[in-house]
């Protein structure tokens, strides 16, 4: 085995074991951390890795396929197909508005000839389909309504680099022949009709195979319960079709994607999405450090202004392009601002049209090796960008955000409840009130979700509980109780912190996440705090009990009592917290003395009470 391969694996997973988890320290995303890894160990600061990283990018890019099919698996064919008017409508908007601008902006500011200018603003009209996206991951953004509209963006930009690859040769004084050397296809010598009629059999083939020879094939393979076989059979699929897609000129990622739209309903969905799913973040980590090492300071050190000006105009004027293209469509402020920051830096296709009109003539190489180095700065400047909007803009924007004036949601009730936050947790407990007869006041800041909500038949209210004079509005000074089961646990920290300053004898009870968020709304003086792994977890675990023989009034009787140790434990560990030692000394004690006292409490409990809840035991004594 080539020696020279383990190190550089070597390097490059010791680089993101290293940088990833101390980005994250600092409050970063993990995307930030491999693209400083990248920098780090490239060959224009450390040097440990050469040329070898631009061959293993080509190995990392399937890193960004891989991430198209499972968004792909996510997204079923009419869910896709619903979303065919944010594809078109603000996916081409932007790419024509934002190719405009720096067509005109450059034709009037730089000494470039039109083609040039023509095909870098197309390069740069490109965004990052891989940070972006795995942003949203991260931030739990994906079913939001930033969340949709960027990904319909991104996805019609990936479908543009099959147009614009097509179309620079026409730029190009090349000789044709040598064009064909450079992007070869299979399909590159017919005439234009047949290369339509090739690709569209092409996409029918990936749809038809995938339906009703792919998934049959799934069903023989998943008999022979060999789960290597079946990753093997995910593995085969994604490059399969990534290859067939490349052979006809078209985007690997597009097709990758279009497989998973069409695997999206099958049953086997979740196993395929499981398997190609560490796949998937390895080589998107390394695709990321293969940016990082991209970029040449030594040529930016040359030009430093025109490369960081450059950068910043750029990043401005995408900014600027999509708040209008936002706003057109209506967006709520906090949402648009955080698309268009999401959406401002260049993206990885840049690299290969920048390659392509260079090796075209079309660009001179210093130029393009410039516009390359702008290009990896924006994806980097992107994290950043996020992070400032996260800790600065968005608490602004989002106090900020007019309330529908909608004659619904003018708050008119009384209710001695009033609920913030209705999604699982917080619909869960107002339909159990709901069904008892009790009246709540229920409040939300989720304007898709107030829809979906009204539709369902709750009143549901618009606004934002951190304000007092919604607060005041929906009767939080004659009401009895107030739950506060927002998603998010700083929001809900804070409308808590407004009710015990403002409504001092309003009884709260609020939702908590896990163990730290307990322990903030425990120094707060709240007494009333569910946990949400808490209960389920314990209910798992009283099921798993009464499965494995043991009596259900035992087992529940057991949980009941497991939680109230639980709530005891956390209120002393919530203390000692900030010591990092006394801390684990504490939870290990704790916990030993909690599950004795739980072993005191089976050795307690009178043998016959065990019955009272035990309908089988009972009726296993009749039948004898």
């Amino acid at each position: 085995m080539d020696t020279n391969f383990l190190l550089q694996a070597i390097i490059y997973l010791s680089a993101a074991v290293i940088c990833v988890p101390i980005a994250k320290k600092m409050g970063l995303s993990s995307t930030l951390g491999y693209l400083f890894a990248g920098m780090i160990i490239g060959p224009f600061v450390l040097g440990f890795i050469g040329h070898e990283g631009q061959d293993i990018m080509h190995f990392a890019e399937f890193g960004v396929v891989m991430m198209l099919f499972l968004i792909g698996l996510e997204m079923e064919p009419e869910k896709f197909w619903k979303m065919k008017r944010f594809i078109l409508g603000m996916g081409s908007m932007q790419m024509i508005a934002t190719t405009i601008v720096l067509f005109i902006g450059c034709l009037i500011f730089m000494e470039w000839n039109w083609k040039a200018t023509l095909a870098i603003s197309l390069s740069l009209a490109l965004s990052s389909t891989a940070i972006v996206l795995q942003t949203i991951k991260e931030k739990g953004l994906s079913k939001t309504s930033m969340g949709r509209s960027s990904f319909a963006i991104l996805l019609f930009q990936d479908i543009a680099v099959i147009p614009i690859l097509a179309f620079l040769p026409l730029l190009s004084s090349v000789n044709p022949e040598t064009v064909n050397e450079i992007q070869p296809s299979l399909i590159s010598g017919y005439a234009s009709w047949l290369q339509t009629l090739i690709v569209l059999g092409i996409i029918s083939l990936i749809y038809f195979g995938g339906r009703f020879v792919f998934v049959p094939l799934l069903h023989i393979i998943a008999k022979t319960r060999l789960q290597e076989l079946f990753t093997a059979s995910a593995l085969l699929l994604v490059v399969g079709v990534s290859y067939l897609m490349q052979l006809v000129g078209l985007s690997p990622a597009l097709g990758a994607f279009m497989a998973g739209v069409v695997l999206a309903n099958s049953k086997f969905r979740h196993e395929l999405e499981g398997d190609i799913a560490p796949f998937k973040g390895l080589l998107l980590g390394l695709f990321f450090i293969g940016v990082g090492a991209s970029i040449n300071f030594r040529l930016i050190s040359i030009n430093p202004l025109f490369i960081f000006a450059f950068g910043a105009i750029l990043t401005m004027v995408k900014f600027v392009v999509l708040l209008a293209i936002g706003k057109f469509y209506k967006k709520r402020k906090d949402q648009n601002i955080l698309m268009s920051l999401s959406l401002s830096q260049a993206g990885e296709f840049g690299f290969v049209i920048m390659s392509f009109s260079m090796l075209l003539n079309i660009i001179p190489s210093m130029l393009a090796n410039q516009i390359m180095a702008v290009i990896a700065l924006s994806m980097v400047a992107t994290p950043f960008l996020l992070l400032i909007n996260e800790r600065l803009i968005y608490p602004n924007t989002r106090a900020k955000v007019k309330e529908r004036k909608n004659d619904s949601d003018y708050i008119n009730e009384n209710n001695p409840v009033i609920i913030a936050g209705f999604g699982h947790f917080g619909s869960t407990v107002g339909r159990l009130l709901r069904a008892n007869n009790v009246k709540a006041t229920i409040l939300d800041y989720d304007s898709d979700r107030i829809d979906l909500l009204r539709k369902m038949g709750f009143k549901v209210y618009y606004g934002d509980a951190t304000r007092l004079e919604l607060l005041k509005a929906a009767g939080c000074e004659n009401a009895k109780l107030f739950i506060a089961a927002i998603d998010n646990p700083s929001v809900n920290l804070q409308v808590i912190e407004l009710l015990q300053k403002h409504f001092p004898k309003l009884k709260i009870m609020t939702r908590a996440r896990n163990r730290i968020d307990a322990y903030e709304l425990i120094d707060h003086k709240v007494n009333h705090i569910y946990r949400e792994t808490l209960y389920s977890a314990v209910h798992m675990g009283v099921d798993a009990l009464v499965e494995l023989g043991h009596r259900k009034y035992t087992a529940n009787r057991q949980g009941q009592q497991f939680i109230k140790y639980d709530e005891i434990n956390i209120r002393k560990l919530a203390e000692k917290r900030h010591d990092r030692m006394a801390y684990l000394v504490s939870v290990k004690e704790e916990n030993e003395m909690q599950e004795q006292l739980l072993k005191s409490d089976i050795h307690a409990q009178i043998a016959a009470t065990n019955h009272s809840w035990d309908s089988e035991h009972l009726k296993k004594d009749l039948l004898e």
